[in-house]
């Protein structure tokens, strides 16, 4: 029986040991051709480590409710862990809320998942050696081992089997964290477990230019952003040194407000479409996020609507698609009681009105994410879905993430502004647009930070059951 403490230094020192030696291996085979030991599989030195957990059913006596930290049932639940130093907080956590209630044996060993050479070749050159004449002799990445089977509550474990002990292994997670890096343009180190999308870069400069002054403050200590972003002084008109930055070459730029304990915030210009949603979400929940939030615009579909208004969504429309083969749109997407009272008040502190006055401004109702940005020519198609789901507005992205949310066990939630009213004759035109944009954005911005900095406050309490599948691994 190892300390929570003892088990981290364990995930470590074998986590490290692979790597090095993996690393070792491809320099002196591109080098000059060496050939790996050949005890290195047998040994399984290139491996994840495993994190092990057996349970035999006695408990201490307490008797939680939380939502995660629970074991359902007598067991050895297992995973493997990559990256220990960047997991090490969420692992500490994880194993001391089992730790406190229940009586297990917590182990670490070499598993049988080798570690893809492409995870560890930084700071490597290959030269003139070929991926596939790497891949002839150190492990690559097998598409076929990578998949979210235990989010989707797909069982691929034969009986007797060991149980999962957390939604993401280390090849998966592994996968995510290269795929962010490349996305976002930034340091998945600087992932901030209350993330906001937004799909225009306007919220972008205006994030910017709030975070930089805020460093220094309030526990901030920098703001990082794609292409080489990183101010760790107090700095004002911070969107000015986006231009010196290579954001552009990056599809889905990122910007993090730094905390130390990671509890800060970022912010992710996601674009428009669901596919881009569904692509970063995947990506973003193997770092097990405290929430996620979307901050964007919609078109109105009320005639009481006005340009500039809120709509925060309380149930969605999905026809995006693109995750109807894992979670059809017939399943629903409960609203997360503390995300919509976060929101909910953050507007209210930010505009500063309440009641009556706030209704004026922020309709609550369905949100319809589609799939077709010109849904406008097939109107007469899509009327009287809209007219029967009583939506008061439409997006491309919303549905999608917050559908992600519940799929990944992160809550979700959703505040838009109303941008035009293609119904009733209010388009987008580029005049009205800038005059928008400068008069809601900044307010819209604040709500979706306000809200997360109520998230924080409330810690664990935010996590709901209503995410929880009827048997779910015990790690958050």
């Amino acid at each position: 029986m190892h300390s929570v403490q003892e088990t981290l230094a364990e995930l470590v020192r074998v986590y490290e040991a692979a790597v090095s030696a993996l690393k070792a291996d491809i320099a002196a085979f591109i080098k000059d051709g060496t050939l790996p030991p050949s005890d290195r599989r047998a040994d399984r030195l290139w491996s994840y480590p495993e994190l092990r957990v057996t349970y035999e059913g006695q408990e201490h006596g307490s008797a939680s409710s939380r939502a995660f930290g629970r074991l359902p049932g007598r067991g050895t639940y297992v995973t493997t862990v990559t990256r220990p130093h960047l997991f090490a907080d969420y692992l500490v956590e994880q194993l001391s809320l089992l730790e406190q209630e229940y009586v297990i044996d917590v182990s670490v060993v070499r598993s049988a998942q080798e570690i893809p050479f492409p995870y560890v070749l930084d700071g490597l050159a290959i030269g003139a050696v070929t991926p596939a004449e790497l891949a002839a002799h150190f492990p690559t990445t097998e598409l076929a081992m990578i998949g979210d089977e235990i989010a989707d509550a797909i069982d691929r474990n034969a009986p007797g089997d060991p149980l999962p002990l957390a939604l993401f292994d280390g090849l998966r997670t592994d996968f995510s964290l290269a795929r962010l890096a490349h996305y976002t343009g930034t340091s998945v180190e600087h992932c901030q477990q209350y993330i906001l999308f937004t799909n225009y870069h306007r919220y972008v400069d205006e994030f910017v230019d709030w975070a930089g002054k805020q460093v220094g403050q309030n526990d901030y200590i920098a703001l990082s952003g794609a292409g080489g972003l990183y101010l760790d002084t107090p700095t004002d008109n911070a969107r000015a040194r986006l231009s010196d930055t290579a954001w552009r070459r990056h599809q889905m730029p990122a910007y993090h407000l730094i905390r130390e304990d990671r509890s800060g915030i970022t912010l992710v210009n996601i674009g428009v479409g669901p596919s881009n949603a569904k692509t970063i979400t995947d990506h973003l929940a193997v770092l097990r996020p405290e929430a996620w939030l979307m901050i964007g615009h919609c078109g109105g579909l009320r005639e009481s609507q006005r340009i500039g208004d809120y709509v925060l969504a309380h149930a969605y429309l999905r026809d995006d698609h693109v995750l109807d083969p894992v979670l059809p749109p017939e399943i629903p997407l409960p609203a997360i009681a503390e995300v919509q009272q976060a929101l909910a008040e953050a507007a209210e502190s930010v505009s500063g009105t309440g009641g009556a006055d706030l209704k004026k401004r922020m309709r609550t109702g369905t949100i319809v994410t589609t799939d077709d940005r010109n849904w406008e020519l097939r109107y007469t198609h899509s009327a009287r879905r809209f007219s029967q789901s009583r939506a008061i507005g439409i997006d491309m992205e919303s549905a999608t993430i917050s559908a992600q949310g519940f799929r990944f066990r992160v809550p979700y939630g959703t505040l838009l502004c109303v941008s035009d009213k293609p119904l009733h004759g209010e388009l987008k035109l580029p005049g009205q647009a800038n005059r928008f944009y400068e008069e809601a954005i900044g307010a819209h911005l604040a709500i979706g930070v306000r809200t997360c900095e109520l998230l924080r406050d409330q810690g664990a309490r935010l996590h709901s059951r209503k995410l929880r599948a009827f048997i779910e691994p015990p790690f958050r």
